[in-house]
């Protein structure tokens, strides 16, 4: 294929800092300069004029569910809801237009946001409730965490003997295996085609965002294998990584799980607990605003170590959801123990993942790096609950809460750091996640801008298993997978005071990013390309 060279913009790149151009041969980087040794070393390149534009290499997004995400975009939508009677009304209003037999998926309400003079409409909806505005029709609503919902007595009776099940309760959200059986139940409800469309439709989302390869994180609680074999069989530009969360006896059956499941690793979203917002995190503490309850443990310390040592025996990736202390506490000893048996190096060798991570020590980090660990965080969580008086602060207390995401901590502990957006828990959106992880609610924790934009790039595929010091660049020799974003102010910063001030003096030949401060306009995408293929396009160029 012939060259093409971008000029006129302003290039991200480590080695030639103030780059405006750079040439892509065959998918590959193979220049990076200035305009006029451009087309001189380039004469019969395709030019593309980038008109100021800003070029950098291309996001990646370690934790989606594409499914969900895209019945997010297609159907209901509850982020927004201010209270329970506007979450009911939306329901109302949304069932006359589903077909015969079709499921309503609502998803993102989150309660702890909810105001008003009105207490009784700051608490969750009833299956009463929703059932009185549902007209006998199936329907999910599932907090903004995904790990409890509301579900319809349509939907309920779908599943044989629920009662029966942890986390059930036949008024309140339903958590643990209640939930996952009703979100089952609710998933053999959707047609193929349907299925089709909602990941097509996340994966457009992700393009136009400037993402070239997600990590979709899929398991048996979770979507199913239906929705995971799908996911292997869809043709789309952006990459795929597929994780499937289900603990493993030894290596034979890693591998065996592995082929049969056509995953790329074995972790992801492997439950060990649930999340702060449902009150199903497992701390070591019982939460502020319920005494009785520390969680829920889904994976014990003696399963954990299965699955690790499994996994590692074989060379698969492995991994866990974990958020809440009491599990951090489980699996980091776990990584201990077995990097004694093991060795640090067979461990780091599978660059195994925690996801989410969020309530991790100073100790702990020093394993988790010494162990090769990687984790794979979302400062939008930070953004959304992390304030005072927010979320955190009212299921943990506010000597808890101030210590969640330390992303500064973990990385000057060495640990390596993918940021990501846990879709549709948060928006796929990674300059606002970067800016989340820049301005976090304690600024101690908070991490620089270039920091945070190599969680986004280079930092998602080192969690995919790439590591070879130029994917997630525009460096030559890296592929090409880009950006090209309109972009107001350009700066070099550092996160907050306590970041050296060396880096943003000019003469340090620091590369600028885009300003992402609380009052900045954040950049738009114009195009997104990945081996040689334009997977969006603003029509601007």
């Amino acid at each position: 294929m012939p060259t093409e060279l971008l000029l006129g913009g302003a290039v991200y790149s480590a080695t030639v800092p103030h780059g405006t151009a750079i040439a892509v041969t065959d998918g590959m980087v193979v220049w990076v300069g200035s305009d006029d040794v451009g087309r001189a070393l380039h004469p019969d390149a395709h030019v593309t004029d980038l008109g100021g534009r800003f070029v950098a290499p291309a996001f990646v997004d370690s934790h989606v569910h594409l499914t969900s995400t895209g019945l997010a975009l297609l159907g209901l939508t509850l982020n927004d809801a201010t209270g329970r009677r506007d979450c009911l009304a939306r329901v109302g209003a949304a069932v006359p237009g589903l077909d015969d037999g079709e499921v309503l998926w609502g998803l993102g309400w989150d309660d702890s946001t909810w105001s008003g003079p009105d207490a009784d409409d700051r608490r969750f909806p009833t299956t009463s409730e929703l059932d009185a505005v549902a007209d006998n029709r199936p329907v999910y609503l599932a907090r903004i965490d995904e790990h409890s919902a509301v579900a319809s007595t349509a939907l309920r009776r779908l599943v044989p003997d629920l009662e029966q099940a942890a986390g059930y309760h036949p008024e309140e959200p339903l958590t643990a295996e209640a939930h996952h059986l009703v979100r089952g139940a609710a998933r053999q409800l959707l047609t193929p085609a349907h299925r089709a469309r909602a990941q097509r439709r996340a994966l457009d989302l992700a393009a136009s965002r400037g993402v070239v390869a997600v990590h979709e994180n899929g398991g048996p609680d979770i979507s199913g294998l239906d929705d995971f074999l799908a996911l292997a069989d869809l043709a789309h530009p952006v990459e795929v990584r597929r994780y499937w969360g289900q603990a493993v006896s030894d290596a034979d059956h890693a591998a065996e799980l592995a082929a049969i499941t056509r995953a790329d690793a074995l972790g992801g979203d492997l439950f060990i607990d649930g999340a702060i917002g449902s009150h199903t995190a497992w701390l070591t503490e019982p939460y502020a605003d319920d005494p009785q309850s520390i969680g829920i443990c889904y994976l014990d310390r003696e399963a954990i170590r299965t699955h690790v040592r499994a996994c590692t025996q074989a060379g698969i990736q492995a991994g866990f959801h974990v958020i809440g202390d009491a599990g951090t506490e489980a699996v980091v000893s776990v990584f201990d123990e077995l990097a004694t048996e093991l060795g640090t190096p067979a461990l780091a060798r599978c660059a195994h993942r925690l996801e989410h991570a969020e309530m991790v020590s100073a100790a702990q980090a020093d394993v988790l790096a010494r162990c090769g660990v990687i984790a794979s965080m979302q400062p939008l969580f930070d953004a959304a609950w992390g304030g005072p008086g927010e979320l955190y602060s009212q299921r943990l207390g506010d000597h808890r809460a101030p210590g969640l995401n330390d992303f500064a901590m973990l990385a000057k502990a060495g640990v390596a750091l993918s940021f990501s957006s846990d879709a549709p828990v948060t928006d796929i959106d990674p300059w606002a996640t970067i800016r989340a992880a820049v301005h976090h609610h304690r600024p101690r924790n908070a991490i620089s801008a270039r920091g945070a934009f190599a969680a986004c790039t280079r930092g998602g595929w080192r969690a995919g298993g790439i590591n070879d010091g130029l994917t997630g660049t525009l460096e030559p020799g890296a592929r090409a997978a880009y950006a090209i974003w309109n972009v107001e102010d350009m700066v070099v910063a550092g996160s907050h005071a306590g970041v050296a001030r060396w880096s943003t003096d000019p003469r340090s030949r620091v590369p600028a990013l885009p300003d992402v401060a609380p009052d900045a306009s954040l950049p738009t995408c114009v195009r997104t390309v990945h081996r040689d293929r334009i997977v969006f396009d603003r029509g601007e160029l």
